[in-house]
């Protein structure tokens, strides 16, 4: 359809501007020098749990890439539930307000779905959490957004619902820890919350 003014060219030209600039803001609201030591966009602490068969079974599964560039591994080897958690200030005492965030890009791959969970510091243990899917990706590197509507945000019957809304563990957010009840073969490459930049602890 052509355009029957220039008033109406310059609308859409500013509505084309404000998503594209909106869009790069919340990709890069966590961009940055990488940490001193080994880290993904400046998130230090990823960690096999113990919890579940999974490969590695405990400790760091960061793993170099390249120089000064790494990613972060874990396998999923049985039909139970698996954790593995990444803690948002890359220490376990310390929380993120993500109250005024929209979510997070992420860049991964996953040979099976599986669910991630937002753990506040308030009410850090347990599986009664609020949690969102992690769809599979067939083994393909991709990058997808995920946001922090409540809509967006469920419950498992199999591992209970918590007493406070998504709200209160937007507030006090202490980590996001991934679970999946399936084999699964896992490599996170990116994490960029919007309006939340880590610090470096080491």
């Amino acid at each position: 359809m052509r355009l029957k003014s220039t008033l109406g060219r310059v609308a859409v030209i500013a509505c084309a501007l404000m998503v594209t600039v909106g869009s790069t803001a919340v990709a890069n609201a966590s961009h940055g020098r990488e940490c001193d030591t080994p880290s993904i966009d400046r998130f230090q602490q990823w960690l096999a749990s113990g919890e579940g068969a999974t490969e590695p079974a405990t400790g760091s599964i960061l793993v170099p890439r390249g120089r000064h560039d790494y990613s972060a591994k874990i396998k999923f080897l049985s039909n139970d539930w698996h954790v593995m958690v990444l803690w948002l200030g890359n220490q376990f005492e310390a929380q993120a307000d993500l109250s005024r965030s929209h979510g997070f890009f992420m860049t991964y791959r996953a040979s099976d779905d599986l669910y991630v969970q937002l753990r506040p510091a308030s009410d850090w243990s347990g599986g009664a959490k609020w949690l969102t899917k992690i769809p599979s990706t067939h083994g393909r590197l991709v990058t997808r957004f995920f946001s922090f509507r409540a809509d967006d945000w469920t419950t498992s019957p199999e591992l209970g619902a918590p007493n406070y809304p998504l709200t209160e563990a937007l507030d006090d957010a202490r980590g996001l820890v991934f679970v999946g009840k399936t084999p699964n073969d896992l490599e996170f490459r990116g994490l960029k919350i919007d309006g939340y930049r880590p610090p470096c602890v080491h």
